[in-house]
């Protein structure tokens, strides 16, 4: 199996004439011979994957953590940790050039079709257009500040505790200097402080910077923890039946890294085809050949996708697919009766008819 993934490291910028889509309307006239050319797609996937990375790193003080502040468990030793937090799937169509036909519409009424920034056709005889609906895609979030990054951590710094070239004394400053901000805060608390804040909005000012502080100590002792996320959206093109392909590997430090890079373990994707799409049939059973001047459509088939990671599918559904289905011509005499011309609506991603309507003039 041929295969066709694509790491999409931007952003599509679409501009809107129609849901969003950059869109023109080609009509058929005189001056083109009553002939439009359009482009049947074939059904790719855009699939998100969004990760989330932990990492962990030991404070200056950790072995002292027990003996100052009687806690057994701080963050020992560096550690980064990835795990697979959510797959989003969005089915769309690209341009088949294998599949491209020339609509031959003459007739009383004057047809038109709309296509997308594909060539892809959207509806003919009618503005209106499908409106799919898009999921909401997740974007990457930044890791807030450890204590150990903010401004209280500067603070809590003494000179006596900069001087000092033993850890063990550093430690045991550090540790005194917690005890003196939690007898402050109860002493602000119970109102026996000796400078007390004037009002309550400077009170909780001054709570706040000792809260900050405390915790730029302790993170002296029991290590910090910070945690972001990574987005990426990999195009794949569904071409027959394929079990477990890599689409990508999650590295414990690196997040989402290309499939070829060992040092993450995959996520994987299977395509079963459950349907092919096939040619109409007469009463006799016998399929009805592409109408010599017919509008073409496509009757699309179906696959089941999963993508698998770590022993868990993420995505699991049936899908209909350009690529597994045949093509099929709808009499052109419709779109242009004078009298009562039809309108249809198209499925971007896989050319199929949705709906027929009234044509719009």
């Amino acid at each position: 199996m041929k295969k066709n993934i694509i790491i999409a490291s931007a952003m599509l910028m679409v501009t809107g004439l129609l849901q969003a889509q950059s869109t023109r309307q080609l009509s058929a006239t005189k001056a083109n011979e009553y002939g439009v050319v359009y482009t049947l797609p074939t059904t790719v996937l855009d699939i998100t994957i969004e990760t989330e990375t932990t990492e962990k790193q030991p404070g200056e003080f950790y072995k002292y953590a027990k003996k100052y502040l009687n806690v057994s468990d701080p963050i020992a030793a560096p550690s980064y940790t990835t795990k697979l937090k959510s797959v989003t799937v969005t089915e769309r169509g690209v341009s088949d050039d294998q599949r491209r036909y020339n609509m031959q519409l003459k007739g009383g009424f004057s047809p038109y079709i709309i296509v997308n920034e594909e060539n892809v056709p959207l509806s003919i005889n009618t503005q209106d257009v499908l409106n799919r609906e898009e999921p909401e895609l997740p974007l990457p979030k930044n890791s807030e500040l450890t204590p150990l990054q903010t401004e209280a951590a500067r603070q809590v710094i003494s000179e006596e505790m900069l001087r000092s070239r033993s850890v063990a004394k550093r430690a045991e400053l550090a540790a005194a200097q917690i005890y003196a901000l939690r007898q402050s805060r109860t002493d602000l608390i119970t109102g026996q402080s000796d400078n007390m804040p004037p009002d309550g909005k400077a009170l909780q000012i001054v709570m706040d910077n000792i809260e900050a502080q405390e915790a730029a100590l302790m993170a002296m002792f029991i290590g910090t923890t910070r945690t972001w996320t990574n987005v990426k959206t990999i195009t794949f093109t569904p071409e027959d039946d394929v079990t477990g392909e890599v689409l990508a590997r999650i590295s414990a430090t690196d997040g989402i890294v290309d499939a070829d890079d060992l040092s993450g373990a995959p996520v994987t994707i299977s395509v079963e085809v459950t349907e092919r799409g096939e040619m109409p049939q007469n009463e006799k059973g016998e399929s009805i050949p592409f109408p010599k001047t017919g509008v073409a459509y496509c009757i699309p088939g179906k696959a089941d996708i999963t993508i698998s990671y770590d022993g868990k599918d993420y995505f699991s559904r049936r899908m209909p697919f350009a690529q597994f289905g045949v093509d099929y011509g709808m009499d052109p005499s419709s779109f242009t009766n004078k009298k009562s011309p039809v309108g249809v609506k198209f499925d971007s991603a896989t050319g199929a008819i949705v709906e027929t309507v009234p044509a719009q003039m």
